[in-house]
């Protein structure tokens, strides 16, 4: 399994070690990655989603999982998550066709 946020597509960085003596050795620094259920509201599921802490917290902030992938222009986000933002686009629409056709 990849190291990377599914919606950021943050990764692993690499670096050096530095000693007292100077010495250089090669580290990696590892993306802190959780794995989280979010609930879609146009989906009416749970998503399980492997995301760093930061892409969890500005999902947060911009109002769920729905409305963060809807506002994101596509060239911003990663192959699965442009793929999640077209099931969350598909379902809203066959919702609102839904209450349409009901009204």
């Amino acid at each position: 399994m990849a190291r990377r946020c599914s919606i950021t597509g943050k990764g692993v960085q690499t670096g050096n070690n530095v000693s007292h003596a100077n010495n250089k050795t090669r580290r990696r620094f590892l993306p802190n990655l959780q794995t989280i259920s979010l609930l879609s509201d146009a989906l009416g599921s749970a998503i399980r989603l492997r995301l760093s802490t930061y892409a969890i917290r500005t999902i947060e902030h911009n109002g769920g999982i729905d409305t963060f992938l809807t506002s994101t222009p596509d060239r911003d986000l990663t192959a699965e998550a442009r793929r999640l933002k077209r099931r969350v686009e598909g379902a809203a629409a066959r919702k609102a066709a839904t209450v349409e056709a009901t009204a």
